[in-house]
């Protein structure tokens, strides 16, 4: 791990943030200062963002152990000690200092833009907090934690070997139509054994996210989130309409390139084990062996450094300081994130590699997010190093459509090309299952009677999927597994009502992609440039400065996907 930058730090490198009684006396020295000019405000701010980063970091770090040894006991209960005993003390000690800096008469000296940004989300923060609803917040953390644990013990048996639910997933490309079939339907078997475990967890945290909302005088829990997730610039309405837009935009393409592969495949009817197999008979995409991790992570530098070396040294960076946990292995928590720790500023990637060309695109994704992580480090405030989610999925995205054109560094020339088709073909089809999540929790949060009934919101899901899924596949003898699909999205869980900002920087993301069809270099330092503003712009103005626009209806969304649909036919099949 690096040095940390911090000059002259209000926090001593050495605080035991643990316990609560050990950070208290910092917060207590905050808010107690007496600020008596614009430069005392500046210096009583970079003082609390030490505090934050700091305390922030030990969080952190206990989050990422807990997640790659979800199956270690003793780590669970550090991290959940910190979930109870200290962040229920933090979460109020930041408030009365928000609440500080708002009523301060020297935030009129501070007239960078920036400071207004922060303002308004910590306007939002102090409308929203309820001392009634931290303990509801930390039991909804625990709860979210019995989730992951559940799905970090999922394993299945197949002709004599154990496999996680990411290593079972190799076999949906598998040639031989009876071992997708079987290996399908073993995984799926394995799910319905939590479903119902799955789902007493989920209406727990219904119940409390309701309370949530109504403690903080809110109707609903989406009217709730919009403003905790500081939603400035769009509405609910604005999804619907991005809803409606993949509807009519993607749904007809989706349904054209089922037929194809149909026909491709001979079969009479797709199964939901044939979505994922090559429709000509070809080999599955291999791009790695899972047990060479190294390999992989070379292979990967290799595509960033003919993006940009810059880009490719700052990914150096993650393997210098040992932040890459990328193998699939059991009780570990599975999906993939990537964390920053704010005190050094330093970007950890984790997932569940098990050798498949999503795990290329996963890692791409990831390393997107460590590359914002690294362009804002210039932006001192740890408050204003994150720009908004829907930006951040830009940044990540992008990646994934820049490196199509470099797959070579994992594949023959002719698989590269097979890789770049699938990667777009998938473009097309995350976004209407970016809709059905988005949809199916606008309804989950306005219709909380319903919600709470098992079977209600089995059948609301099934309805609002209809609505983004092909007639084409067959799910006969499966209806069940297809009612409960929604449990697999960690984001339901874990991050309640994100799932959208996929959507709105799927877009972005595909127009700094054709920026760089047009001009490469232009296009790439306006992505730096985008990613090296944190927070410190409203979200129009950080898709404005990488290139894009902000507006997700089917104004964009139909000359996109037509854009994409030439890409794709340019390409073999």
């Amino acid at each position: 791990m690096p040095t940390t930058s911090r000059k002259k730090p209000f926090v001593p490198a050495d605080l035991d943030c643990s316990t609560w009684p050990s950070i208290e006396p910092y917060f207590q020295q905050l808010a107690a200062s007496e600020i008596t000019s614009p430069a005392g405000l500046r210096k009583w701010l970079a003082d609390l963002s030490d505090l934050i980063a700091v305390v922030d970091e030990h969080g952190t770090r206990l989050y990422i152990d807990n997640a790659c040894h979800a199956d270690d006991a003793a780590i669970e209960k550090r991290y959940l000690d910190f979930v109870e005993q200290v962040e229920p003390h933090v979460k109020p000690a930041v408030f009365e200092l928000q609440k500080k800096f708002l009523a301060s008469p020297h935030r009129a000296g501070l007239r960078e833009q920036k400071f207004a940004i922060m303002a308004r989300e910590w306007q939002a923060d102090v409308d929203l907090f309820r001392r009634e609803n931290i303990p509801l917040q930390t039991q909804a953390t625990k709860l979210v934690t019995q989730y992951n644990k559940l799905c970090a013990q999922m394993t299945v048996d197949y002709r004599g070997q154990t496999y996680t639910m990411q290593q079972i997933a190799r076999f949906g490309e598998e040639i031989d139509r009876v071992v997708r079939q079987e290996t399908w339907e073993l995984a799926e078997k394995r799910r319905a054994q939590d479903v119902a475990a799955i789902d007493g967890i989920f209406e727990e945290l219904l119940a409390i996210r309701a309370k949530i909302a109504a403690n903080a005088g809110h109707a609903n829990y989406r009217d709730y989130a919009w403003v905790s997730k500081k939603r400035f610039d769009y509405t609910p309405d604005d999804c619907h309409r991005f809803a409606d837009a993949v509807e009519k935009t993607c749904m007809p393409v989706v349904r054209a390139m089922d037929e194809q592969r149909r026909t491709q495949l001979g079969v009479d009817k797709l199964r939901p084990w044939d979505l994922a197999v090559d429709p000509l008979g070809r080999a599955p995409l291999r791009p790695f062996d899972p047990a060479d991790i190294p390999d992989f992570v070379d292979k990967t530098q290799a595509v960033l450094r003919r993006i940009s070396p810059d880009l490719a040294e700052d990914f150096q960076s993650l393997r210098d300081t040992h932040c890459l946990d990328l193998e699939s292995r059991k009780g570990k928590r599975p999906g993939g994130f990537q964390a920053t720790l704010e005190v050094h500023r330093q970007p950890f990637i984790f997932m569940n590699a098990a050798g498949l060309h999503r795990d290329v695109e996963t890692l791409l994704h990831e390393a997107g997010h460590a590359f914002h992580t690294l362009a804002a480090r210039g932006e001192k405030l740890v408050f204003l190093h994150s720009a908004p989610l829907e930006f951040c999925e830009v940044a990540s995205m992008s990646m994934e459509l820049l490196a199509d054109d470099y797959l070579d560094a994992f594949y023959t020339s002719d698989d590269a090309q097979r890789a770049k088709r699938t990667h777009l073909e998938g473009v097309i089809r995350l976004l209407p299952w970016i809709a059905t999540i988005d949809q199916f929790q606008h309804w989950l949060y306005t219709h909380p009677t319903e919600a709470a009934d098992a079977d209600a919101r089995h059948d609301a899901f099934l309805k609002i999927s209809g609505r983004f899924s092909s007639p084409l596949v067959d799910w006969t003898g499966h209806e069940a597994i297809r009612r409960t699909r929604w449990q697999r999205q960690l984001h339901l869980f874990g991050m309640p009502f994100y799932y959208i900002e996929y959507g709105i920087a799927q877009l972005g993301a595909l127009q700094v992609w054709f920026n760089y069809q047009k001009n490469p270099g232009d296009a790439l330092k306006k992505y730096k440039a985008g990613l090296a503003l944190g927070g410190t712009r409203p979200l129009p103005e950080l898709f404005k400065a990488a290139g894009a626009r902000f507006e997700f209806s089917a104004k964009t969304v139909a000359p996109l996907m037509a854009a994409v649909g030439k890409e794709i036919e340019r390409l073999p099949a």
